[in-house]
């Protein structure tokens, strides 16, 4: 009914990729200007949702696309990006993928991609600190740690410290729990991410009534919001529990000036996107980030990845050309690219590091 409306009277059209795959634009639509949020969704040219928006990206004069994560694991993926919106462009920077093509594929796209991060348009917002908080593993942790190992279970790996039943005995539990009363003393509310189900109510349960309430994918966009806004008048040391996949993107959350990772996440745009939530505008106190890892553990391989793909983006995405120029004009003044294998790959090639450094075989 609204297509049939749009397509007779006009005007602004908004939609979700999900929707445009079951009902895309009408072959006779001419559109005049097309703009497409969160873009780095439509990355795999092989997927339903990507080829929806390019199909009605062909009916359009105009098309923006709109990331704050063009590059997340290789960079082809922000080709594929600028193929569907130059084509031209893309022609040039293809193949260049090593840090030493970086400042020329910069300059190569400079004339369809501009970035702004929050220091540029955002000159309040206050500081934003970022720890890692190291622990060693218990006995208790190591044999749970062995075990997941020897199971191949790479999710049950990923949750090192947090497997085992008796929180007492966590190192990241305990560590959480030092953060929480560092918060609380300081008159500050928290918001605490993991992947996992798991992981989340064991942290409700750690808070007790601090906890506001944990979202997930099952809770809905009224129920989400409702959490955060009984987070603005809570008490001192108050947390939202939250799913990464679910609370990490699209809410606002400046009430909470905390942020605490469970478990580093194999892509940064994960992290990113979830500190954005307390760590934007409105936002009137420093913003701290805890990492909770573990020495000599899954944690340490992923943090390498992490830091690989971190250097990728900065030297391929994190700047734009035209972007530096209109800044300047404003205030008046040996390692290789190829992070892009797939994840089950990633996690194989860590599952099988970890096992040979601490000399045990799977199934």
């Amino acid at each position: 009914m609204e297509m049939t409306q749009w397509v007779s009277d006009g005007g602004v059209a908004i939609t979700t990729y999900e929707t445009l795959v079951k009902i895309p634009v009408p072959p006779t639509v001419t559109v005049n200007m097309m703009v497409v949020d969160e873009a780095h969704y439509i990355k795999n040219p092989e997927a339903q949702r990507t080829q929806a928006v390019v199909a009605a990206g062909q009916r359009a004069e105009r098309i923006l696309y709109m990331s704050g994560t063009p590059l997340e694991n290789k960079v082809e993926e922000m080709q594929f990006l600028i193929r569907c919106l130059q084509p031209e462009i893309a022609e040039q920077i293809e193949g260049m993928k090593q840090l030493t093509q970086a400042e020329e594929f910069r300059s190569a796209i400079a004339p369809v991609y501009l970035r702004r991060v929050r220091e540029d348009v955002l000159k309040e917002l206050p500081e934003l600190i970022e720890k890692e908080q190291w622990g060693l593993m218990t006995h208790e942790e190591m044999t749970a740690y062995e075990n997941a190992l020897m199971s191949d279970n790479f999710m049950a790996v990923r949750q090192v410290s947090w497997q085992i039943s008796d929180m007492s005995k966590s190192t990241k539990a305990q560590r959480l729990i030092e953060i929480w009363e560092e918060a609380k003393e300081g008159g500050r509310k928290l918001i605490i991410f993991s992947f996992f189900k798991d992981v989340l109510y064991k942290v409700s349960g750690l808070l007790g009534d601090y906890c506001i309430g944990v979202i997930d994918g099952s809770i809905s966009s009224e129920e989400r919001q409702k959490m955060i806004d009984e987070l603005k008048t809570a008490k001192d040391g108050s947390a939202l529990v939250a799913q990464i996949q679910a609370g990490g993107v699209g809410l606002n959350i400046q009430a909470a000036s905390v942020v605490v990772f469970c478990e580093p996440q194999i892509k940064p745009s994960l992290e990113t996107q979830a500190v954005a939530r307390a760590y934007r505008m409105g936002q009137s106190r420093s913003v701290l980030v805890h990492r909770l890892l573990i020495q000599d553990s899954v944690d340490e391989r992923v943090m390498e990845i992490l830091h690989t793909k971190g250097e990728l983006f900065e030297q391929f995405a994190d700047e734009s050309v035209i972007g530096r120029m209109d800044i300047q004009a404003n205030e008046g003044n040996e390692s290789d690219g190829e992070a892009g294998v797939s994840e089950k790959k990633l996690m194989t090639n860590i599952m099988e590091q970890e096992k040979k450094r601490l000399g045990i075989a799977g199934k």
